[in-house]
């Protein structure tokens, strides 16, 4: 027989190997080369579990009458953060000697968020889960840490209530079903609205765990006939495996689609069957004891693999596969197994004061890493290249979302900085996509050299100004119609920049996009000078990001560039609506490319300095190379 660790509830051997199931499932998502569609689906598969399993100890400690809800939270962090706080403990280590200082600082951001459990409020305001950015993110994983823990710190007090006023199960089933309802209904509601939170937020989230919490509750009292418990065990394998090989990123989730594993799971741990050799057998128990610290390890090792560009290779992969369980068999036997022993048998308050000092200095640490840049850390040449990525002009970022507030008029810009003199009228607008804010500076600056003041009106990232009813750009009716209505405001005969991104692509045709800009921007030359900038050189890779690890890892370190030809193949279509507009309408036409670009190729980076933020979003340092485009502009136009 296999030795488990002593469990506060009978241990069940088939839950064990589920476990087991689940988390290969997410390894194999996650190190894609290897791939598995729907391994995702086996975070769900653990929240069923956790809700089952929590249910079990809080009720049976309620009809024994010795359950403490404080002793119930430090069993949970006895489980959670010993192995949680090593893994940020070596990763701030290592990243010490690695990480770029703009990595190490988000680093030590998801530290100080995972050690307080809110990991998942932090990725739900930046990339979702599947974007390609994601996979930077060192401590990603523990969202679902973070989902959990929220669950176990309230979830007891509400079977408190319950139980304080009603005691007895039936009330208890009734409340969990409610809750369970409504959170799914959000699920579904805010999958449309707010993908990312329905994919992080514990509102959306706590059905899969109350799911678990309603299949104990329905087995306590009996409710499940034997021949649901048989069959449905099989059905409930069936589904998990449609789950892991037939649904992938690309569907809505969670919300309807995620009710296939979570039903799955219900029925497998319902139908109870510790002789099945899927789950009872030494390979499965042996993971299943470690699938906490397997979980934890295997992430931090993927983005090791792309940061360092090895994900698509073979022998790298495998060997981070096995060093992944590897490091989860160490951390049970080290960390896990000593730990949990040692505070077991503990005081409760030296428990506490043992766990609270420990994540208290770490938590320190973390913030210090987040806010402090630490001089000569790293080789200088990688800080200079990785820095560019912040070096953007912030106050022309908090421009671009003022229509919410309706505050435009705050956005003045003199002397490159925002106007105190409010009742000041500009001497130019700008307007446009994000690609207005990343060339923003570059057009303060020049008109700082005559005196001038310019007006930002930048819109949403991902709305062009020019489309109204077309496409993806749906969500940016509002915003752009709030930013025409201060455009209007001003009736003198000022330059009007117009700087998008090519958007193109979000047309049904190229006609279709070439007839929306020549009206959007001849219904504007009808009051202003239209300057139309030709799009910004887009690179194929993150430039600070690509220089940087290209230095870190001794690889070739010249200048990214992509070739003029590639730079006119993908707009081309840009350029002849703009043309279009400028032969109908008189728009004149500002061209970069003179001043990125030389005859062969148009650079992201000069002299191992990034000229980017990100691909294609210039930066502080790279928009100064446009400033005598824009001077231009201020001297044939004087101040009024």
């Amino acid at each position: 027989m296999y030795q488990h660790l002593p469990s506060p509830v009978k241990f069940r051997e088939d839950i064990n190997g589920l476990r087991a199931w689940a988390v290969i499932a997410v390894l194999l998502f996650h190190f894609s080369l290897i791939g598995l569609p729907g391994g995702f689906a086996g975070v769900d598969v653990f929240f069923v579990i956790s809700g089952y399993l929590m249910t079990a100890i809080i009720v049976g400690g309620y009809e024994k009458g010795n359950f403490s809800i404080w002793k119930f939270y430090m069993a949970r962090a006895r489980r959670i953060l010993p192995a949680l706080l090593a893994v940020i403990a070596v990763l701030l280590a290592l990243g010490w000697f690695w990480l770029p200082t703009p990595d190490y600082q988000a680093l030590g951001a998801q530290s100080a968020y995972g050690i307080g459990f809110l990991s998942n409020m932090f990725f739900w305001r930046e990339a979702g889960y599947f974007d390609t950015a994601s996979q930077e993110k060192w401590l990603l994983h523990t969202w679902s840490l973070a989902v959990e823990a929220q669950f176990y710190i309230l979830y007891p007090i509400f079977v408190s209530l319950i139980w304080r006023y009603w005691q007895n199960i039936r009330a208890l089933t009734i409340g969990v079903l409610v809750v369970f309802v409504l959170s799914f209904s959000i699920s579904n509601f805010l999958i449309t609205l707010n993908p990312s939170g329905a994919f992080y937020l514990i509102p959306s989230r706590a059905w899969e765990l109350l799911a678990g919490s309603l299949v104990y509750l329905t087995a306590k009292q009996g409710f499940a006939p034997e021949a649901l418990k048989k069959n449905g065990y099989w059905v409930g394998w069936i589904l998990i495996l449609i789950s892991f090989f037939f649904i992938n990123e690309s569907l809505s989730w969670p919300g309807f689609w995620a009710a296939v594993p979570v039903l799955g799971t219900s029925l497998i741990i319902l139908g109870h069957r510790e002789n099945c050799k899927l789950t009872d057998n030494q390979l499965a128990q042996w993971l299943g004891d470690r699938s906490y610290s397997l979980y934890l390890w295997h992430w931090p090792l993927v983005v090791a693999l792309y940061f360092s560009s090895l994900q698509n290779t073979w022998s790298w992969v495998i060997g981070a596969f096995i060093l992944s369980i590897v490091l989860a068999h160490l951390s049970y036997k080290f960390v896990e197994v000593p730990t949990r022993k040692y505070l077991t048998k503990s005081h409760l308050i030296k428990e506490v004061s043992l766990i609270s000092a420990v994540a208290s200095i770490l938590l320190l640490v973390s913030i210090a890493i987040q806010n402090v840049t630490f001089s000569d850390r790293v080789e200088r040449s990688i800080d200079i290249a990785a820095s560019e990525s912040t070096n953007r002009n912030w106050e022309a970022r908090s421009c671009r979302y003022r229509h919410f507030s309706d505050s435009y008029d705050e956005c003045l810009f003199a002397n490159g900085i925002v106007s105190d003199k409010k009742e000041n009228k500009p001497n130019a607008i700008i307007i446009g996509d994000s690609h207005s804010e990343a060339v923003a500076g570059a057009i303060f600056e020049a008109a700082d050299e005559f005196n001038q003041s310019v007006l930002y009106l930048g819109g949403m990232h991902g709305c062009p100004f020019f489309i109204s009813e077309y496409g993806k750009a749906q969500s940016c009716i509002g915003p752009n119609n709030t930013t025409m209505k201060y455009i209007e405001k001003y009736q003198e005969n000022i330059p009007l920049f117009i700087v998008n991104t090519s958007w193109s692509h979000t047309f049904k045709n190229s006609d279709e996009f070439v007839n929306s800009l020549v009206k959007q921007t001849c219904h504007y030359a009808e009051s202003k000078d239209v300057y139309l900038t030709r799009p910004i050189p887009g690179m194929p890779v993150n430039v600070p990001k690509t220089l940087s690890r290209n230095i870190i890892f001794g690889r070739e370190s010249d200048d990214i560039k992509i070739s003029l030809d590639e730079y006119h193949q993908v707009n081309k279509v840009v350029w002849e609506a703009q043309d279009k507009a400028s032969a109908e309408c008189g728009a004149k036409i500002l061209n970069p490319l003179p001043y990125l670009c030389d005859d062969k190729y148009c650079y992201g980076s000069k002299n191992g300095r990034p000229l980017y933020y990100d691909d294609d979003h210039l930066s502080e340092y790279g928009n100064k190379f446009l400033v005598p485009m824009f001077e231009e502009v201020f001297k044939s136009n004087p101040k009024n």
